[in-house]
């Protein structure tokens, strides 16, 4: 941290520095030296810098150097936004690949730390349900409900729901268990059920060519987005029960865990959108696309079978901000490097609730381990970011939380025995069920 300040005092990034230069050769030698990871006043890395000027030579060397790609800067934009935003086809699929490399990399680091906590972890049932519901008028009326369970044995995780995805006021209901084997190779560690067609599908950590020019496909076709719950002015205050003479509120919740009821404000959903790189025909023709695409069809074919795929578009005019313009620009607000951004922002305040007991069993560690696991369900991944969170003490046993602009979720723990009697057969793919690679096209 000091490191950064001292930097910051000083307007010395020379990684950065040099990037604006596009001297390949020196960059090549400070990479030796200097941290590819380290941040400007901006909040861009030397990444940043390289894909919004076009450096395709810099942008190379700091890929093969580590640089990470989903860093965000100030304005929570990451390199491949910015590159998708540049258009450049080559650097897109670099930076995907390197991203997934990336993420890769880390779940194997994480991976033997996570295996020892379940271990350590006694073995389990439990049960959570979930309610959707949106103060849009009539939406609450169609939105799914769900009861997952979860059995835990060793290093073993079991999921049975019957929420498939839920995206963009959508969801798939189906009959689906997820198996985490976590004494088995990685390669096999993760498997989808689908217990209706009596399929299953291996959880897969690398993409062929082909997966990978589809997604840089759909990147370039559709608008940049970046949507993150600001906690920035988070507050949690006990609800009051109590016409005249107000008390705290204390609630029992599923009927045994006596919880102390708190409510939290100052829960900002922001979402931004950028579409410079879109010209109005693509923004007439793209959603059909990308919804044929998500439902896992080939888009367009050439004469050979071939896939058509999206073409760089032209590169934005150079940019004519010199090194000391950007550096001593105000943190932030640096003069635009690539295309004008074409952009619209919007946020939602939320207001929530949250029922913490000291009578659960488990532990908010415990949990945050079992949902690292789980977090393939978009909607695991949600409740595992906000229990991440600074919460009061005890155990968050019934929360509601936005998962999307309109919907929130109420989550309660309806259900937990310690259990030593979890039967093996619920952690292996049955004899019968048959493989499908393709089954869920986002795993």
């Amino acid at each position: 941290m000091s490191n950064t300040n001292c930097n910051e005092e000083e307007n010395t990034f020379p990684l950065h520095e040099c990037v604006f230069g596009g001297d390949v050769r020196k960059l090549s030698s400070l990479l030796r030296s200097n941290d590819v990871t380290l941040k400007d006043k901006h909040g861009n890395t030397a990444l940043h810098l390289a894909v919004m000027l076009g450096r395709k030579d810099c942008i190379q060397l700091l890929l093969a150097h580590g640089a990470p790609v989903k860093v965000k800067n100030l304005a929570g934009w990451s390199p491949l936004a910015e590159a998708i935003s540049y258009g450049d086809r080559q650097t897109i699929s670099s930076l995907v690949r390197k991203l997934k490399q990336q993420a890769r990399e880390q779940m194997e680091q994480r991976r033997p730390d996570l295996i020892r906590a379940l271990e350590q972890i006694q073995d389990f049932y439990m049960e959570l349900k979930w309610d959707f519901h949106s103060w849009v008028p009539l939406v609450s009326r169609i939105l799914p409900s769900d009861v997952c369970k979860i059995y835990k044995c060793g290093s073993r995780i079991r999921l049975d729901t019957t929420l498939v995805d839920f995206t963009d006021m959508k969801w798939e209901r189906g009959d689906l268990s997820f198996i985490f084997q976590g004494d088995r190779p990685t390669c096999e560690s993760l498997t989808v059920l689908d217990n209706k067609a009596k399929v299953y599908q291996r959880v897969r950590y690398e993409e062929t060519e082909n997966e990978i020019e589809d997604e840089v496909d759909i990147l370039m076709s559709s608008d940049i987005l970046a949507a993150q719950m600001s906690t920035k002015g988070i507050l949690f205050s006990r609800a009051q029960s109590g016409w005249i003479f107000r008390e705290d509120r204390k609630e029992t919740v599923a009927g045994i865990y006596k919880s102390d009821v708190y409510t939290i404000t100052g829960l900002v959903l922001e979402s931004r959108k950028r579409r410079e790189h879109l010209s109005t025909d693509d923004l007439q023709k793209n959603k059909a696309i990308i919804e044929s695409w998500t439902r896992g069809n080939t888009q367009n074919l050439d004469t050979n079978g071939e896939p058509v795929r999206r073409a760089s578009l032209n590169p934005p005019p150079e940019s004519s901000v010199d090194w000391n313009t950007y550096i001593s620009s105000p943190p932030g607000e640096y003069p635009s490097l690539g295309r004008e951004l074409v952009y619209k922002e919007s946020s939602r305040n939320f207001r929530a609730t949250l029922a913490m007991s000291d009578d659960f069993p488990l532990s908010v560690d415990m949990l945050l381990n079992v949902l690292e696991v789980i977090a393939p369900f978009k909607h695991f991944a949600k409740l595992r970011q906000f229990i991440a969170m600074k919460l009061p003490k005890g155990f968050p046993v019934k929360i509601d939380i936005p998962i999307l602009p309109t919907v929130t979720a109420k989550i309660t723990f309806q259900s937990f025995e310690f259990r030593d009697n979890n039967p093996p057969h619920l952690f292996v793919v049955p004899e019968e069920f048959v493989e499908d690679p393709l089954r869920f096209p986002d795993l």
